[in-house]
């Protein structure tokens, strides 16, 4: 336990700093209290819901430990809030962005706080009515097209990635990861690289891409659950083949190891909530999109959680994690390997099969 939290302040935070960043850059004066409370976090960046004399704002900075090369970017993250402000994609407003790692241990940046809902649980959709869920999944599909949809070039984000090569290069950054974050040997991981490499799909025209676009990444109205107000976790976004989020949606959209990992409960059976294949046929309808490569996308979706999983996974080995839900990350990974062949073995793409 370090000072910080023997004084009641949440790890990865440091008070008297903080407090001093905030007044040059975000309240103009020093706060004479300052309170934090972790939020959401050590499964990958931290979110803290911060107080300063009444002025609550939200701080994100990565994990204590083990972060990846490219992950956990929150200058990226920055920057990609600040073009969407103002879009048909509902955002929290950023406010400032520190990029000196000396001031609380880490980059971080600071946002406002959005009054709204994160639906993590089963129990939580449970309270939905049968019209509430129909509305929450078409609110889900919508905002993705228009995520989708955003013309990267007018809101400054044209060099925000390199899409030519996204697929290609997503594969092998992750297998690289897989090397660096792994804690023991898994051969089913190694077979998946090899079918996905094997049957690499054509990309559509590349556009922003979310990188994490999942139910309980969302906030919904306190008195709608039926409309989204902010979209969080921009850590992963960069411009590349749309399919990529849908096919990660999906993966994490019911019964699955995937909704497992992120909200520690897998969904329950609720009355209105659309099926996959509804899910795909109103993506396909509102953008045109040609989806019969599909499965590659949720294959491609259950490899990188792996990855993601295993990372935790060996932060939690070490110490490294901040919140609760961590000691069954390890046999996740090998659930969503063996769920990504299994998909892999029904494909209709042969390379995909194995063949």
């Amino acid at each position: 336990m370090d000072a910080a939290e023997e004084l009641g302040f949440p790890a990865g935070l440091e008070r008297d700093a903080l407090a001093r960043f905030l007044a040059d850059h975000v309240l103009g004066r020093a706060p004479g209290e300052l309170t934090a409370r972790l939020i959401a976090g050590g499964r990958s960046n931290l979110t803290y819901e911060v107080d300063a004399d009444g002025r609550r704002v939200v701080v994100r900075r990565p994990p204590l430990g083990h972060v990846l090369p490219t992950a956990h970017d929150m200058a990226r993250e920055f920057r990609v809030l600040a073009a969407l402000a103002g879009t048909a994609v509902p955002v929290p407003r950023p406010l400032a962005l520190c990029e000196d790692p000396g001031v609380i241990g880490a980059p971080f940046y600071v946002m406002e706080r959005v009054d709204g809902l994160v639906l993590r649980g089963p129990g939580e959709l449970a309270r939905l009515s049968e019209q509430q869920a129909r509305r929450l999944s078409d609110e889900l599909v919508r905002v993705l097209t228009e995520i989708h949809a955003v013309d990267v070039e007018a809101v400054g984000l044209a060099d925000f990635g390199r899409p030519a090569g996204y697929l290609e290069r997503q594969l092998r950054r992750w297998s690289e990861q897989w090397e660096r974050s792994k804690t023991r040997d898994l051969p089913e991981i190694d077979e998946i690289a090899r079918r996905l490499r094997a049957s690499l799909p054509v990309s559509p025209p590349a556009t922003i891409v979310h990188g994490d676009y999942r139910l309980d990444n969302v906030m919904v109205a306190t008195d709608d659950p039926g409309r989204i107000v902010a979209v969080l976790d921009w850590e992963m976004s960069t411009l590349g083949d749309p399919l990529a989020d849908l096919g990660l949606f999906l993966l994490y959209w019911g019964q699955s190891e995937a909704q497992l990992v992120a909200t520690g409960a897998a969904l329950a059976t609720v009355p209105g909530l659309l099926s996959r294949d509804e899910i795909v046929a109103a993506y396909t309808d509102r953008t045109g999109r040609d989806t019969s490569q599909l499965d590659w996308y949720l294959v491609f979706a259950a490899f990188k959680l792996a990855i993601i999983v295993e990372g935790i996974h060996a932060r939690f080995r070490m110490g490294k994690t901040v919140g609760e839900g961590f000691e069954t990350m390890g046999a996740m990974v090998a659930g969503l390997a063996a769920g990504a062949l299994e998909t892999a073995r029904r494909s209709a793409i042969p390379a995909l099969r194995g063949r």
